[in-house]
């Protein structure tokens, strides 16, 4: 028999029935045909009785294997000639390979067998590649050899299922491949493929199992799909089971493990936050191992890998932003894109020489500005800078606090030399323990501050390059030096007892613990042998003191008539002060 080459599109084709014009016999061609068979001799009828007659055959044969070609392809259908006036169709889908790619084309040869006929007329067929047992001495041989055998469900009874193998045999639920009942109801009328497991010709009781040849199928299927695996492979799944580490992807009957670390180059918390159980994806095969049949699969190494630009689009010296992932004791991690993260180290979180913890600096998700210290883009790591990017408080320092500036702070740590004072964040100040108070001695700052108290102090000395303030208190509480001062001015005449000469100037007391410096005249500047000072009475040098202080009197020394000396005790003209310096200059009177 021959057929025309065609094949049909989408649309459904109808039978090809010689009787009747279709879309391969056109009006017009019924005639030729008929004209035909007229001069051979033939009848309408006798071709009518030959059509007939050939599904007459159809019938009978159902369920036999039968020798096929495949003629036409559609979208649905894969059309096979198996010898009769209508081809028979297979569902195209049967041909389709774990990848989706169709395995078959015009002009194979196909193992059919006929399984009925549907709405349009065609023969429904099955690539079964087993024939029906034809008499119990099959059945026992196909017993015998455990071999795989076809029948048709004949319909549903206690139990079970009835087949027909040859004989009626029983297929029990449990062995079906089916669970629910429904389902078994759609069996009825199918031809199905199973195994003998009792065979009793004398009672003829046959059971037979077709979950057992189910089983077996797809474990075929599988190894054939692990065997088609290769790595490097690019494929598509459908997640099957999602867990805390990754997900199992289903590649058409072998499972693989997308794991977490690959789904993405950027962080991925749970695979849940990205998949959801039957999505459709593609993945890249990563290792295979036979051995333990275990597959690994990724989905961001389809993408490119960011850090290959990396060290193009993060030069060293560059502001960036980015989101603040997680927070360790060392330091704060930074995506500056899916994939690429930097590490904040807890030196260049902040200025602060204070004791501080990354989480109390930065939070997860938190936004943040930071500069780019290092790059190495090898072993992925990118350096960034959190206080570099807010600027070093040291290059206005010196404007704030410059020398003799009055300042207040925190004192935030205590040494036995001084204690430090925070000026402002990463700016601190040291006090010397000398420096602290004029009161008294004192052996550790903690005898007079604690840590947390709030200071005032002088800066007495500024050095950037060494990035250190010298602060004192003591030079802000009051003296004996600031109340004399502030007690006279200029042009008094005061007395005082001359402690020490030089060659130009001599050290006054002026009071307890209060000296001043005495400019000498030429005349009296001159070196002189002095006698060794004479035992002073201080008694009596209070007494003038204060007869002074009360009455206004100076006392007469003239310094023309008698030369200064160690232990005098004489008038002075107060020439200058300095409040500052807390500096008292003299002149004799």
């Amino acid at each position: 028999m021959s057929h025309p080459e065609f094949i049909p599109t989408d649309t459904e084709r109808e039978p090809r029935m010689l009787a009747e014009p279709g879309p391969e016999a056109p009006a017009g061609e019924t005639d030729d045909v008929q004209a035909s068979s007229a001069s051979n001799g033939e009848s309408f009828g006798a071709i009518l009785s030959e059509f007939e007659e050939s599904h007459r055959r159809a019938a009978e044969g159902q369920g036999e294997s039968r020798q096929g070609t495949v003629v036409a392809i559609s979208s649905e259908f894969v059309f096979v000639d198996i010898g009769f006036k209508t081809e028979g169709v297979i569902p195209v889908e049967e041909f389709r390979d774990a990848s989706g790619n169709l395995d078959v084309k015009q002009g194979d040869q196909l193992v059919v067998s006929i399984k009925g006929r549907n709405a349009d007329g065609y023969y429904l067929l099955s690539k079964i590649k087993v024939e029906r047992p034809k008499d119990w001495s099959s059945l026992e041989t196909a017993f015998a050899e455990k071999r795989t055998i076809a029948g048709v469900v004949t319909g549903v009874v206690k139990g079970g299922l009835s087949v027909d193998v040859g004989v009626r045999a029983f297929l029990p639920a449990s062995r079906s491949g089916v669970r629910e009942a429904a389902a078994l109801e759609q069996l009825v009328g199918q031809e199905i493929t199973c195994k003998i497991i009792k065979l009793d010709v004398t009672n003829e009781d046959v059971v037979v199992d077709r979950r057992a040849v189910l089983e077996e199928e797809e474990a075929r299927a599988r190894q054939e799909a692990f065997d088609a695996l290769q790595e490097g492979a690019v494929v598509r799944g459908t997640v099957r089971t999602l867990t805390d580490f990754g997900a199992f992807i289903d590649l058409g009957g072998v499972d693989g493990l997308l794991h977490v670390s690959d789904m993405s180059w950027g962080r991925v918390g749970k695979p849940a936050d990205v998949l959801a159980v039957g999505d459709s994806i593609e993945v890249k095969v990563l290792k295979i191992d036979r051995q333990s049949r275990r597959i690994s699969l990724g989905t961001k190494q389809l993408q490119p890998d960011p850090w290959s630009l990396a060290a193009e689009k993060y030069p060293v010296g560059q502001r960036v932003h980015g989101k603040v992932t997680r927070v360790a004791d060392f330091g704060a991690f930074v995506e500056l894109e899916p994939g690429v993260e930097g590490l904040i180290r807890l030196i260049d979180l902040t200025w602060s020489k204070k004791a501080v913890k990354p989480k109390d600096v930065v939070k997860p998700g938190e936004l943040v500005e930071v500069v780019v210290l290092n790059v190495n883009a090898a072993e992925r790591r990118i350096g960034l800078g959190l206080k570099q990017a807010l600027g070093d408080p040291w290059d206005e320092a010196a404007q704030k606090f410059p020398a003799g500036a009055i300042v207040e702070g925190k004192i935030v740590n205590m040494a036995k030399f001084g204690a430090f004072v925070e000026l402002a964040e990463g700016v601190e100040g040291m006090i010397h323990v000398g420096d602290i108070t004029a009161e008294k001695r004192i052996d550790h700052p903690q005898d007079v501050l604690k840590i947390g108290q709030t200071v005032r102090a002088v800066v007495l000395e500024f050095d950037r390059e060494k990035r250190r303030i010298r602060l004192g208190m003591k030079q802000l509480q009051p003296t004996t030096a600031d109340e004399y001062i502030a007690e006279h001015k200029a042009g008094d005449i005061v007395t005082g007892r001359v402690v020490a000469v030089g060659k130009k100037h001599a050290e006054v007391e002026l009071g307890e613990g209060l000296k001043a410096l005495c400019t000498l005249p030429k005349e009296t500047g001159e070196p002189r042998e002095q006698a060794a000072p004479a035992s002073v009475d201080v008694s009596s040098l209070s007494a003038m003191l204060a007869a002074k202080w009360k009455h206004g009197k100076t006392l007469n020394a003239s310094p023309s008539v008698e030369p200064v000396r160690q232990g005098q005790v004489r008038s002075f003209r107060i020439t200058g002060l300095d409040p500052a310096q807390k500096r008292i200059e003299l002149e004799l009177a």
